[in-house]
């Protein structure tokens, strides 16, 4: 049988008796470790899957593309220095009929050389692949696959440079390349309308005019390699077959959507957990300090029984240190579960074929010793008190505090206040620093509502930005290559269609000093209603007649403001390069963006106007025959419903906002209620003689818990506008963790946010003190009045 030391049977007792005012500071511990272990957890697992998966699969480290070079061109881009593997293919879009559908699809070939791919290996998941010498069988992706009912032996249509082709699915294929797929021009995988297509390479060649060629690059490093001066020799030696420009991974569709994900799974981890952490610290130290100040005659005879300071500091630090353990062990298991579960929702979501779980124990033990850490730093100061006090002064009642008439007597005295109103603003005067840490506390709770909110309504903007300002279109088809405006004239006989605008993407670099870019000028007419840009308030503003204008984050990063030059720089089939001068910012808040009028363009350029893509209004009743006639269009690289788009961004995000909405709440009203809850729980037991006397002098109940809860109502109400406040610096916070070239999320704060999370917050302040108040009800008056001070 083990014996128990006498502090440590009081330890038992303490927690015990404390049990509901410690399980709301673990909950709140228990918020921070989750958050801490979720966030941490996810990137460490799906860094580590992903580097596993692109180890396996020989992921490439520089993809290049030419519009048509010669096989020999591989040994020269071979022998550059610190280059270990070179493997060239040939890759073309193509429009694809399926079976039972009657929107076109499109996908992008891929050739599939005869001993197989040795970089960017694909994964087969059924089937078998494609025959080299066949010219009809291909395999697709697997998600492809499932989300049009493919199975090996299936056939669908291709049309490719204006030829059909029937094609035979032998397997699916998963691939590190395509981890996330998105068609050219999306923001979103499109499974079912958008596919990736592995063709023999004798028949992709033949296909795509490209036999003894190829227009597409991979490159492996070894580890010696200087990736910017590879990637400079590998631009200078396809320079002249019309190479668009190298780049490194980075810029990879694909690992640039992971990286810019893993990169706010990253800021989530570094912003949330201390605003836990520092909540259950002055938990730990409010509750600690009231249960020293009322244990002063225990303190006081266990000393005298001969027991050292530092084992009485000691026991208050281990009261700490086990409701701590209690949350880093809830902490513990609900971050575990949650690591567990979204990093399988987003491998699923990604397309890794298997998940790596480091199930790193550095991390958890991470997160145990900042939470410990918190609760220490919160009973410090209550544990060295207790440490400090003599016996014979703690034997003795405390001094009772000194009062004495202030200015807040007077005016509370000229506003004719009631006396019960007036002992709530003196408990809230006797302890100014107690009551601010506890407005401090249930600001918190409003400004993480508040932030969440915010963010939600950030990702509302950005949709409307993006979907129903700059991209009214109803479809945007790309075009396998540049045509002459006599393509506008086409799109418009086609059915249903009532506008059709060109548009002209050029491959550039933007440089200014030292700083540089490398996207695509999009080009349109002047007068064009269909893709806009827009200002910063979300209004129209026209392509200036001159010059270039550039999406706001694009001009930050180059350092440019309107009036200044920017040296453009061509790139593909075009060399050379000018000066244009800055005319305009415009506000995008996906991807960055550059965009001039089509008629300037082509005077740099010295050549007429060209077209690559077009954008549709369409007669929505006449969609289904447009489907059709766009399936035997020739020319036609990529057909993108943006109807469509739109519906699926919509879809996702009501999703995210259901599962926020729900989890910020139930933060938001955790730390509410564990602050309040506390807060009102250490008033009782100060205030309880005080006020059982008023009850037995004939003052309600009603009147005795208002005394009591009026404390901290007003408290909660001084703690909204500093939740305000916080919330917005929060939202300012992750607004910039989140900010990349792919999307930038604006701040968005409105009234109805701080609104509904003050609602929310007070509602969860009013039930914490109802709690409290039940106990002040079934208190017992005589027993409490026999109660020492």
């Amino acid at each position: 049988m083990v014996m128990l030391h006498a502090l440590d049977r009081k330890l038992v007792r303490d927690l015990w008796r404390l049990k509901a005012q410690s399980l709301a500071i673990a909950l709140v511990l228990a918020c921070g470790v989750a958050i801490f272990l979720t966030g941490l957890g996810m990137v460490r697992a799906l860094e580590a899957t992903l580097q596993d998966y692109y180890s396996r699969q020989h992921f490439a480290h520089v993809f290049a593309s030419a519009r048509r070079a010669p096989l020999s061109v591989v040994q020269d881009v071979a022998a550059i220095d610190g280059v270990q593997t070179v493997e060239a293919r040939i890759t073309g879009q193509v429009i694809l009929d399926l079976p039972g559908r009657v929107a076109p699809a499109s996908g992008r070939v891929l050739s599939l050389p005869e001993g197989g791919p040795v970089l960017n290996v694909p994964l087969l998941v059924q089937g078998r692949l494609p025959d080299p010498d066949s010219d009809t069988e291909v395999a697709v992706t697997d998600r492809f696959a499932h989300a049009n009912g493919f199975r090996p032996g299936d056939r669908f249509a291709a049309v490719a440079d204006g030829t059909r082709l029937d094609l035979t699915v032998t397997g699916t294929l998963r691939s590190p390349e395509f981890l996330y797929t998105v068609p050219p021009g999306g923001l979103m995988p499109d499974d079912e309308g958008y596919g990736i297509i592995w063709m023999p390479e004798r028949a992709a060649a033949a296909t795509f005019g490209l036999t003894g060629a190829f227009n597409d690059l991979s490159l492996k490093l070894r580890r010696d390699a200087r990736l910017p001066e590879v990637i400079g020799r590998v631009d200078a030696i396809l320079d002249p077959w019309g190479g668009t420009g190298a780049h490194d991974r980075e810029l990879q569709v694909s690992h640039s959507f992971i990286k810019a994900e893993l990169d706010q799974l990253r800021s989530m981890s570094v912003v949330m957990p201390p605003i836990f952490f520092g909540i259950a610290a002055f938990l730990v130290n409010m509750v600690l300090g009231r249960i020293v100040a009322l244990e002063r005659s225990e303190i006081g005879l266990l000393k005298a029984l001969g027991y050292r300071d530092t084992e009485i500091a000691l026991h208050y630090l281990m009261l700490a240190a086990l409701v701590a353990a209690i949350g880093i062990g809830i902490g513990w298991a609900v971050g575990a579960w949650l690591s567990s579960g979204m990093s399988r929702l987003y491998a699923r979501f990604f397309d890794f074929p298997w998940l790596v779980q480091p199930h790193d124990l550095d991390v958890y033990a991470l997160a145990g010793l900042i939470g410990l850490t918190a609760a220490a730093l919160g009973a410090i100061r209550a544990a060295w008190g207790a440490a400090r006090l003599a016996p014979a002064v703690a034997m003795a009642p405390p001094a009772p505090p000194s009062f004495r008439r202030g200015h807040m007597d007077a005016l509370a005295h000229w506003l004719r206040l009631p006396q019960t109103a007036m002992m709530v603003l003196r408990g809230i005067l006797r302890w100014p620093v107690r009551a601010g840490m506890t407005a401090l506390g249930l600001s918190l709770g409003v400004a993480i509502l508040a932030a969440s909110s915010a963010m939600l309504d950030s990702l509302d903007v950005m949709m409307e930005s993006a979907f129903f300002k700059s991209n009214r279109q109803h479809a945007s088809l790309s075009l396998a290559q540049e045509v002459g405006l006599d393509a506008v004239t086409d799109a418009r006989h086609l059915p249903g269609v009532l506008v059709a605008e060109p548009q002209f993407n050029l491959p550039v670099t933007l440089h200014n000093g030292a700083r540089s870019k490398r996207l695509a000028i999009s080009a349109r007419m002047p007068g064009g209603d269909l893709a806009r840009t827009l200002d910063v308030e979300g209004r129209h503003v026209p392509l200036p007649e001159k010059g270039i204008m550039l999406s706001d984050q694009l001009a930050d990063y180059l350092g440019l403001v309107p009036g200044d030059q920017v040296l453009v720089e061509l790139s593909g089939t075009r060399s050379g390069q000018f000066h244009v001068p800055v005319a305009g910012v415009t506000t995008q808040y996906i991807g960055i963006g550059a965009y001039m009028q089509m008629d300037a363009l082509a005077a740099h350029l010295r050549e007429g106007p060209r077209v690559t893509t077009l954008n549709l209004w369409i007669d929505m009743a006449q969609l289904p025959e447009l489907q059709a006639a766009l399936k035997e269009t020739p020319m036609l690289a990529t057909v993108a419903m943006l109807t469509d788009v739109r519906n699926s961004f919509q879809a996702t995000i009501s999703e995210t906002v259901q599962i926020y909405s729900v989890l910020f709440i139930t933060i938001s009203v955790l730390i509410t209620v564990g602050v309040a809850y506390n807060g009102a729980r250490i008033q009782l037991s100060e205030r309880a003689r005080e006020l059982a006397s008023l009850r037995i002098l004939g003052f309600t109940r009603t009147e005795v818990s208002s005394i009591l809860l009026g404390e901290t109502a007003l408290l909660a109400l001084f703690a909204q506008p500093l939740g305000w406040l916080i919330g917005a610096w929060i939202s300012w916070a992750m607004v910039a963790g989140f900010q990349s070239d792919l999307y930038t999320i604006p701040l968005v704060l409105t009234p109805a946010n701080f609104a509904s999370a003050s609602l929310i917050t007070l509602a969860a302040v009013a039930a914490a003190a109802l709690l409290v108040r039940r106990r002040l009800d079934r208190a017992d008056l005589v027993a409490v009045l026999k109660t020492r001070e």
